[in-house]
């Protein structure tokens, strides 16, 4: 008994090996979960907006005073100024044409005829006779006289309506650089005459060809804008204002009116293969021709579709803001949202104005300076 009783009287309370592994596990068990939902709090964060922001939808703009010029669009056309048809001589076979859309400019070749050139003079209008020593009073003399002495011939030429020596020595001297027979004379057909350089449009005669009838057109350089603006509306076309020219991609630029067409124009349109009564009216036209202030701003296009707007009216300090500023209520009425100092924002009622350039003109308790939400587009 006694030796029973030498035994740790806790013993008895002690896990079996069994139990004993199963609470290691146990507790490595609790460890893991423990450490896993630690981990998934950091990775999560605590909600207290840790992660980026949301993007702002919306922005401000300011309310302006400002002029608002209303404006009419109409559809155009851009292209070159002026047409011209090169008419030839009919002595001769052509030996050289030009490409279309190249640049032709005083003293240059404009066509070729039996293997020499035929050089382009500027003039408003064409030689009709040949010109020769002795001969007097008249424009053409000018006129050659005139292209002689810009392309640099003749040292003491007198530019007037005489037919001089001075003239004739010039003519040789030019001659000579032209490859031709240095006899002091032109004739019909040596050169061509046009008002300034021209920019060949189309091309009809071919290389073997007779030098005689429609060579070919041609164009000014100076680019311009055609407008067919309907009847009704040539009001808005005055010689010399200013409208805006929104050219293919959305490059826009400026312009101004250089001429306004008289006669009216229409295109029938034709039912069952006869023109309707007063259609003709209705759709008449009248052609409006614009010189854009920049003609670098159009490139190399040509014959591209434009869209110009006309202003049709003026409004002269006016308050504005953009019109994406604009909120819609369900009864047809308008309203702005100002923004105040400390970021609030409060409603104001508005009555809409004028539109033009993305700006409305509003009528409210309003201030010039104040800003006014807007979407971020």
């Amino acid at each position: 008994m006694t030796a029973l009783d030498t035994a740790p009287a806790d013993t008895a309370d002690m896990p079996s090996p069994t139990r004993r592994r199963r609470l290691l596990l146990l507790v490595g068990t609790s460890v893991v979960v423990a450490l896993g939902a630690a981990g998934l709090v950091v990775a999560l964060g605590n909600g207290s907006g840790d992660g980026p922001p949301p993007a702002p939808t919306t922005t401000t703009a300011p309310v302006e005073r400002t002029d608002l010029a209303e404006r009419t669009e109409v559809d155009g056309t851009l292209g070159y100024a002026g047409s011209f048809t090169i008419v030839g001589s009919g002595q001769g076979r052509i030996t050289w044409m030009p490409t279309v859309g190249r640049v032709i400019r005083r003293g240059e070749r404009v066509y070729g005829v039996d293997g020499h050139s035929v050089p382009l003079l500027y003039g408003s209008s064409p030689l009709w006779r040949t010109l020769e020593h002795g001969m007097s009073d008249g424009g053409d003399v000018r006129l050659l006289e005139t292209n002689l002495a810009a392309l640099g011939y003749g040292d003491g030429l007198t530019v007037d309506r005489h037919f001089s020596y001075a003239t004739t020595a010039a003519i040789k001297e030019w001659q000579d650089d032209l490859g031709v027979t240095e006899d002091g004379i032109v004739e019909i057909g040596d050169v061509v005459a046009a008002p300034h350089a021209l920019r060949v449009t189309a091309v009809s005669a071919v290389p073997g060809g007779s030098a005689g009838g429609n060579l070919m057109t041609a164009s000014g350089t100076t680019r311009q804008v055609t407008v067919n603006l309907p009847v009704g509306r040539q009001t808005l076309a005055r010689k010399g204002a200013q409208v805006r020219v929104e050219l293919p991609g959305g490059k826009q630029t400026t312009g101004r009116i250089s001429s306004v067409g008289s006669v009216a124009t229409s295109e029938n349109t034709e039912e069952n293969g006869q023109a309707q009564t007063g259609q003709a009216t209705q759709t008449a036209t009248i052609p409006v021709y614009i010189t854009l202030s920049r003609a670098s701003a159009a490139g190399r296009l040509d014959g591209a579709p434009v869209t110009v707007g006309f202003s049709s009216g003026v409004h002269r300090g006016v308050l504005a803001v953009p019109v994406t500023a604009l909120l819609a209520s369900p009864d047809g009425s308008y309203a702005v949202s100002v923004v105040e100092a400390a970021g609030r924002t409060r409603r104001v009622p508005v009555r809409l104005g004028a539109f033009a350039d993305g700006k409305v003109q509003v009528t409210g308790q309003l201030a010039a300076g104040m800003k006014v939400e807007v979407p971020i587009t």
